[in-house]
């Protein structure tokens, strides 16, 4: 067998073994909150090459997320002819919107006006979306203290950015998402998600995802009523390095 035959034979085992503990993971954290239900797989596949998610397909992964602009776009670009949901979960600069909603299913990080108005002019703008809206979560910064913050929304400034969400054409509001707070129990975190959470469902019926989540800290994400898990690390292993 040709050597880039048994590379690709080894790491598609790889990526088999690690999915399979992620999702049995999944499932035992569920199963010990209490849950019918079970959270989706967002497989983080940045700085991993498009191979590698090209074998993830192959294992059953349909969700894909990625925290860059530049990358995600040359994969989505590279991998068009499979059945991908792609979801961009990095910090999103205005002036990439018009990118990003090329491929993008979904957006978790949206946290302010600005990025809400470009959005939705960049879809409005893009034919090739055809009418499918872009689902759009609202990323909540869930610190205590200030400097130990991930980005997002104040809760407080949820609500107004939820109406305008729903009120921009193009745009779904799907729910939130956040990430555990540097430092910080992210039990106690994820559970002033949860508020978070019920609240906006409260006001907006349909609003019901909730992305929170990754290798470190899933259990406590599960337990708090994540409907979406964003794992990198645990499935593909460390990142390849960047010069």
């Amino acid at each position: 067998m040709p050597e880039s035959d048994a590379f690709l034979t080894e790491r598609r085992d790889q990526l088999s073994a690690n999915l399979e503990r992620v999702r049995t993971r999944i499932a035992a954290a569920a199963q010990a909150a209490g849950r019918a239900d079970r959270p989706e797989l967002i497989v983080v596949t940045k700085f991993h090459p498009a191979g590698d998610v090209r074998l993830l397909a192959e294992l059953g992964v349909t969700d894909v997320g990625e925290n860059r602009d530049q990358e995600a776009s040359a994969k989505a670009a590279e991998l068009a002819d499979l059945s991908l949901s792609w979801h961009f979960i990095g910090q999103l600069q205005t002036n990439k919107a018009k990118s990003v909603v090329r491929y993008a299913d979904a957006v978790h990080s949206v946290d302010r006006t600005s990025l809400v108005s470009a959005l939705a002019k960049a879809v409005e703008a893009d034919p090739r979306r055809d009418g499918r809206p872009l689902d759009c979560l609202i990323q909540v910064n869930l610190a205590v203290h200030a400097t130990t913050g991930r980005g997002g929304a104040l809760p407080g400034e949820v609500d107004p950015l939820a109406e305008l969400v729903e009120s921009s054409p193009g745009l779904r509001l799907a729910g939130l998402m956040a990430v555990a707070p540097l430092g910080e129990d992210p039990a106690a975190a994820f559970a002033r998600l949860a508020e978070c959470a019920q609240e906006l469902r409260n006001s907006h019926p349909r609003a019901t995802m909730v992305s929170a989540g990754m290798s470190q800290d899933l259990e406590q994400a599960v337990a708090a009523g994540a409907t979406h898990v964003r794992i990198g690390t645990d499935v593909l292993g460390p990142r390849p390095r960047v010069l």
